[in-house]
């Protein structure tokens, strides 16, 4: 499915991965307690600065900050559009 949400400059809109439902010993983890994942696919890429071409791309599974990003809704999917600064890195 492609994404109509075009990003501008250095900025990139991911995908969340989904938070962790159990534990590793299986212990069911509710959802008040649950960590805000860091790592998500990223599904659209903007233009990059006039300058500093983006080295990231569609697709690729990043890990990135516990706060950054910028949450928004888009036809009914969550994602997170950030700058790629607070990408840390391409898994």
């Amino acid at each position: 499915m492609a994404l109509n949400i075009k990003p501008i400059g250095d900025r990139v809109v991911v995908e969340a991965a989904q938070a962790e439902e159990k534990t590793a010993s299986g212990i069911i983890i509710p959802d008040t307690a649950k960590e805000k994942p860091q790592r998500g696919t990223i599904v659209a890429v903007g233009e990059g600065k006039k300058d500093e071409p983006l080295t990231v791309k569609t697709g690729d599974e990043v890990l990135y900050g516990k706060y950054a990003g910028t949450e928004i809704t888009y036809e009914g999917k969550e994602y997170l559009i950030m700058r790629e600064a607070d990408i840390y890195a391409v898994l």
